[in-house]
């Protein structure tokens, strides 16, 4: 699908619950965190802090399905191929948030690295879980946030494949898009960054890294999901990982910024 409102669309009727990776290429999408009133603050603050892993795009008024910043005609609660629903330390996995959204939510959409992947295709580098229609492989990191109030927790990253002569070709271009969590945060040895085994990822699909290939680590959306489940919030709700918010906003290379409005 290349038109963003057919992949919420599709979202929305049930016929898409997948990886939106690869999806609506030149059009940004998002990660989504939505939490009550009462944390909405300090969540803020804290993407605003991290602004690699939590680069933000766009946020609701409270009680507002609306992301009028990207998608004002989209519906926060449908438009995603699937979302984890967190009650006091545990998560269900969900077609919609119907079932948990109240006046009192506020809607987060932060910054995903699946939107400079097009830019990377069209220079020639492989995107290794596209090739296999997998979700890309995420990993939790030994990397610190900075902590804001009651939220701190570590960095999550996710991982590419990349040959070892395009890593300085991916890092000018992965620099261009700041609301895409930028350049790499990390390249090479996973265990520099608290990572055991790169085979065996904490979220998403493992995938083969070629003998000639460094693994590349970039700071990651989902990082939110580990803060707040270690921070002790009650109850919020995101985004299946890889399963992404399709946005209208176009990935204009070195326009993509991350807002705080």
């Amino acid at each position: 699908m290349k038109i963003p409102s057919d992949v919420r669309r599709a979202a929305r009727d049930g016929l898409l619950r997948t990886t939106t990776a690869g999806m609506a290429p030149g059009f940004a999408q998002a990660n989504l965190a939505v939490v009550t009133r009462d944390w909405a603050g300090e969540f803020r603050e804290f993407c605003e802090r991290n602004p690699q892993p939590c680069p933000l795009l766009d946020v609701t008024e409270p009680g507002s399905p609306r992301p009028m910043r990207l998608a004002p005609d989209a519906d926060i609660r449908y438009d995603l191929p699937g979302y984890r629903i967190f009650r006091d330390g545990s998560f269900t996995d969900a077609t919609d948030l119907a079932s948990v959204w109240t006046n009192d939510m506020v809607a987060f959409l932060i910054g995903c690295s699946f939107s400079f992947e097009d830019a990377m295709l069209r220079d020639r580098i492989p995107v290794r879980h596209i090739e296999l229609g997998r979700t890309v492989p995420m990993f939790v990191t030994n990397i610190d946030c900075t902590p804001v109030g009651r939220l701190s927790g570590p960095t999550v990253v996710s991982m590419r494949p990349i040959p070892l002569g395009s890593v300085d070709r991916v890092r000018e271009i992965c620099a261009r898009y700041p609301g895409s969590h930028g350049a790499p945060l990390h390249i090479g040895d996973p265990s520099a960054i608290g990572i055991a085994d790169v085979g065996r990822p904490d979220f998403g699909d493992a995938v083969p890294i070629g003998p000639d290939e460094v693994p590349v680590f970039w700071a990651c959306g989902v990082t939110p999901q580990i803060v707040l489940d270690r921070s002790g919030c009650p109850t919020w709700a995101s985004h299946k990982p890889g399963c992404m918010f399709v946005s209208d906003r176009e990935e204009t290379i070195d326009r993509l910024r991350a807002t705080t409005a």
